[in-house]
């Protein structure tokens, strides 16, 4: 039995297939709960500098 290679596959073809797991997706924001700013989740926020309701940086 003799194994058939597979059709050729253009370069374009192949790249709009890899090219669908490479797009940007928006980030997710929650409301900091001591200023009410939006902020990325367990980050401190860069309003006030507060994680978890406590100040970890100094924000001027």
């Amino acid at each position: 039995m003799a194994i058939c290679p597979k059709g050729k596959i253009s370069k374009g073809r192949r790249n709009k297939r890899r090219a669908q797991s490479w797009k940007i997706s928006t980030a997710a924001l929650v409301k900091c709960p001591s200023c009410g700013e939006l902020a990325i989740p367990h980050r401190a926020c860069k309003a006030c500098g507060n994680y978890k309701r406590a100040e970890v940086l100094k924000v001027n």
